[in-house]
């Protein structure tokens, strides 16, 4: 690959993506588009690359995009963030939410759907605790064929054995030759939307708890810069952006500190001005209904809450 096709690709790949692709990943991008090329009966990857600025060339583009973009995932990843989501989100979310008994979660770049689910069966495990609250799961993806995988919940054995424990696999999963299917209940808790974080997602709505895990590691400064901006206006006052263990706040915004003793999770900074160009967000009324277990007393001050559109998971 000539180095001016090259760069061309780094450059689309970022404008695009927000895929920050250093020279020495150069093996990469042709491992990963040669079956692209072979797939779109292009000769190569310079005919590849002359095809990515002709018109009607949309469906070689999203390919190519896919490709590039990497998909690692798998359940209860880290362990760490949901064991803070079970311990401290949770429990504040019951006791700040309690009014209007609903919250939403957004899990950003979600990939295969590890994530979403991991979080759906820690809820149902809690159901005594969340008996009569409306949770609503958003997950997205850039990729359709991962968020089309993420929708039918089905895994390999392999992908099963990744920090999914045994007792979760045998209540949660059925089994289907060498595969295993996410159970119905637990796939009909999350919603599944195609996005690009570099575009606006304004139109989501107001998130209580953001999980943001693994992908602004592949953007550059500014692209960090404005997507934190924007997430900072997806979050109530006490909302929560979980990032990835290699991530952070720092230097990037002034909008968000630590939570205090929990690695990876963030909150808005009490004396913190909006980032420009905020976004005020309504929710619809919903139903409410009585619980009959006291939720655990939050650690931080609450806030007004806002209404919560009416689709989700009831428990």
């Amino acid at each position: 690959m000539l180095t001016s096709e090259y760069d061309f690709l780094k450059k689309f790949l970022k404008t695009r993506s927000g895929l920050v692709l250093s020279d020495e990943k150069q093996y990469l991008v042709e491992s990963r588009l040669m079956p692209v090329a072979r797939r779109h009966d292009l000769k190569g990857l310079s005919e590849l690359i002359q095809t990515l600025n002709k018109p009607g060339s949309t469906s070689l583009q999203n390919d190519v995009v896919e490709a590039m973009t990497t998909n690692e995932s798998f359940f209860f990843r880290d362990k760490t963030p949901f064991e803070n989501f079970r311990n401290v989100m949770l429990p504040h979310l019951l006791e700040a939410r309690k009014s209007r008994r609903s919250a939403r979660i957004w899990c950003a770049a979600a990939s295969t759907g590890q994530e979403p689910y991991s979080l759906s069966m820690y809820l149902k495990e809690d159901k005594a605790k969340v008996g009569g609250f409306r949770f609503e799961i958003i997950g997205t993806d850039i990729s359709s064929e991962v968020l089309e995988k993420a929708r039918t919940g089905i895994y390999s054995q392999f992908e099963v054995q990744r920090g999914l424990p045994i007792q979760m696999l045998l209540k949660y999963f059925s089994q289907q030759g060498e595969l295993w299917q996410v159970a119905p209940e637990i796939r009909a808790m999350v919603q599944w939307r195609k996005l690009n974080l570099l575009e606006n997602f304004s139109h989501l709505g107001e998130f209580d708890i953001v999980f943001c895990r693994n992908v602004l590691i592949y953007f550059d400064q500014q692209t960090k810069i404005d997507v934190l901006n924007r997430i900072y206006r997806q979050l109530p006052e006490d909302g929560f952006l979980v990032l990835g263990a290699a991530e952070t706040v720092v230097g990037l915004t002034d909008g968000f500190e630590p939570y205090p003793n929990l690695r990876g999770v963030y909150r808005k900074k009490k004396t913190a001005t909006a980032p420009a160009g905020g976004t005020s967000f309504s929710r619809p009324a919903t139903s409410t209904s009585t619980s009959t277990t006291k939720p655990t007393k939050p650690t931080t001050p609450t806030r007004p809450t806002r209404q919560i559109l009416a689709s989700g998971s009831r428990f």
